[in-house]
């Protein structure tokens, strides 16, 4: 079923109501690879919920996550729409970004409401861009995180919508990163990153990642998005999720389980850009990134 424009603007999903705690939290810390020591107290206060004198702590881009469970419900249609339904054998993620507008706490219960807010049309042979957007509230309706995300459709291309208008990507400085830092990723960092919720066999399946063109499984794109913010906190705000605000990056290339991830950072302000690459293979793996501290 292709693309129908402007219908897919009214697509999205009613309120639907979901709950994590403290082992949720804690299964994202160790999926993005924090607590590998067991002796760096740091990196335990995301890990355990009984280091001394210290609250659990919570990753800030584990609302990619956290706010996938619940069932959610397509809005009704209204008589005459047609509902788009892209071809997701050709789709991968494009960008994401997480908005917090407060600290996550570390168990609760929300409601979340996604819509598709933009879709452009590269031409029949290029493909298209589909944005899309969830809003997390808390049981008193106050508007806790925003996650926007972005997917390049490959092959639904050519459905007449607009072709220009998308948000333009974050700048990196042209100056020489002010600090790198680099991350190793454990060749099984998949295996316990899919139980976060994101079964798919890409990740997992070595037959089925050969099918679809790669030697072996690939990292979750989102691990991989975790992985910066986890370097964001490391290399700048001395492990203190409360200080972030907002993280958003574009994909550029696979991570494979066992890679060490180069981050390099640039601090201008409130403002941290950031790229990351796996030097192994000389390929960019994020581009854009760009994290802003809380004022």
């Amino acid at each position: 079923m292709p693309i129908y424009y402007p219908d897919i603007l009214e697509q999205g999903t009613k309120p639907r109501t979901f709950s994590y705690d403290d082992k949720d939290v804690m299964l994202y810390a160790l999926g993005v690879g924090l607590g590998a020591d067991p002796m760096d107290e740091a990196e335990l206060a995301f890990t355990t919920e009984n280091t001394t004198g210290q609250a659990l702590k919570v990753v800030p881009t584990a609302a990619t996550v956290l706010a996938g469970r619940g069932a959610a419900e397509p809005l009704p249609t209204k008589p005459g729409y047609r509902p788009s339904a892209p071809n997701r054998v050709l789709l991968v993620h494009g960008e994401q970004k997480v908005e917090l507008h407060r600290p996550l706490p570390a168990a609760g219960t929300f409601t979340a409401e996604s819509r598709t807010i933009g879709a452009f049309d590269k031409g029949k042979d290029k493909g298209a861009v589909l944005v899309s957007e969830t809003i997390w509230r808390d049981e008193a309706g106050a508007v806790v995180a925003t996650l926007t995300g972005s997917s390049f459709c490959r092959g639904d291309g050519g459905f007449g919508g607009p072709s220009e208008g998308q948000p333009e990507p974050h700048r990196i400085p042209t100056r020489k990163p002010d600090l790198s830092i680099d991350i190793a990723t454990r060749p099984d960092q998949a295996l316990l990153y899919r139980l976060n919720g994101d079964r798919n066999p890409l990740h997992s399946d070595p037959d089925f990642a050969r099918r679809a063109g790669f030697p072996r499984p690939i990292l979750h794109g989102l691990c991989t998005y975790g992985i910066t913010c986890r370097a964001v906190l490391q290399a700048i705000t001395g492990l203190d999720p409360d200080q972030i605000a907002s993280h958003q990056v574009r994909f550029s290339a696979p991570v494979f389980p066992g890679d060490v991830i180069t981050v390099d950072l640039w601090r201008d302000g409130r403002e941290v850009s950031f790229e990351a690459q796996v030097k192994a293979r000389d390929v960019t793996v994020i581009r854009n990134g760009l994290t802003v501290l809380r004022g």
